[in-house]
């Protein structure tokens, strides 16, 4: 188990190092600069910029200081206004923590509830409705049921306030940045559950007289969370960072929003930061899924 964790640990830095490199290469393909604006800046100002930021050092010199400063746990500071980047994000980051992690817990359980459900009442009414409802959320974009529940909900029927500093109402957030993940997780959890369910040692079980509850529960159901854990492992870090669309329609100040606002302000230091806070987030939940393995179905060795 020690030397699996300590080779993940060596590929997750392997591939942090190859995102950042590709990340900071390609942003500073890019034509342009941080500091154009409608209204030009004279030359010796732009100079002046990008001194005082080591833009105007060649970009492979540029790349091993900004490793440097990484190694240290220095960000930087934004390009745009002046502020530690560090600062940024742990004001931000919070925000859309709660409301991706939140949203992710509702997934994941009604997710395994309705799946299981559908896979135990396979071809009767239940089964059907929660067929029809999951795939539709799967084919509704985030953003078009966040526009919607937004119209309805707020300023139709006026039953939930719009989101603000003083009314911090996740409610409809949660809703619109959850339902794609919770229909994939009931699809998949049907198909999990009926692979299990199909498996000798439950027919073995049943003949054994093992309650119908003991049976779903502790046997079926523990092995069919494989796969919804596979899913949900990258898909909690992608819910948590990748939410800013439903941050930007709520007008949600979180991480994602900022990630917005430094691609259109081309902070490349702000983008640097917010893409390996992202890359790290997937490997360590990745990590986290491998080892949860272990603990969901002992039978699996992690070599």
């Amino acid at each position: 188990m020690a030397k699996y964790i300590i080779k993940r640990v060596l590929l997750a830095v392997v591939t942090v190092f190859i995102i950042c490199a590709i990340t900071f290469f390609l942003m500073h393909a890019v034509p342009g600069g941080p500091f154009n604006k409608e209204k030009a800046l004279s030359e010796a100002t732009i100079a002046a910029l990008n001194e005082r930021y080591n833009l105007d050092k060649p970009i492979v010199q540029q790349f091993l200081l900004y490793l440097n400063n990484l190694l240290h746990g220095d960000f930087g500071v934004s390009l745009k206004n002046g502020r530690e980047i560090g600062a940024i994000i742990g004001e931000s980051f919070p925000i859309s923590a709660r409301l991706g992690v939140s949203a992710m817990l509702v997934a994941l359980f009604f997710g395994t509830v309705f799946g299981s459900t559908a896979a135990l009442m396979r071809n009767r009414l239940p089964d059907r409705l929660i067929v029809f409802f999951s795939t539709l959320f799967t084919a509704v974009p985030s953003f078009i049921l966040a526009t919607l529940l937004l119209l309805v909900f707020c300023i139709k029927l006026q039953w939930i306030p719009v989101w603000s500093a003083d009314s911090q109402n996740y409610v409809l957030p949660i809703v619109a940045l959850s339902a794609y993940p919770m229909a994939y997780i009931t699809r998949l959890s049907k198909t999990s559950m009926l692979d299990a369910l199909s498996q000798d040692y439950i027919r073995t079980a049943r003949a054994k007289g093992v309650s119908k509850f003991k049976l779903i529960f502790k046997h079926a159901l523990r092995n069919s969370l494989i796969p919804v854990i596979t899913y949900a492992g990258p898909q909690i870090a992608y819910i948590i960072t990748g939410s800013m669309v439903i941050e930007t329609i709520f007008t949600i100040g979180g991480l994602g929003s900022k990630f917005v606002s430094a691609i259109y302000n081309r902070d490349y230091t702000m983008i640097m930061a917010t893409t390996i806070f992202l890359a790290s987030l997937m490997v360590i939940a990745n990590l986290i899924c491998d080892l949860l393995y272990k603990a969901v179905d002992p039978r699996i060795k992690l070599d």
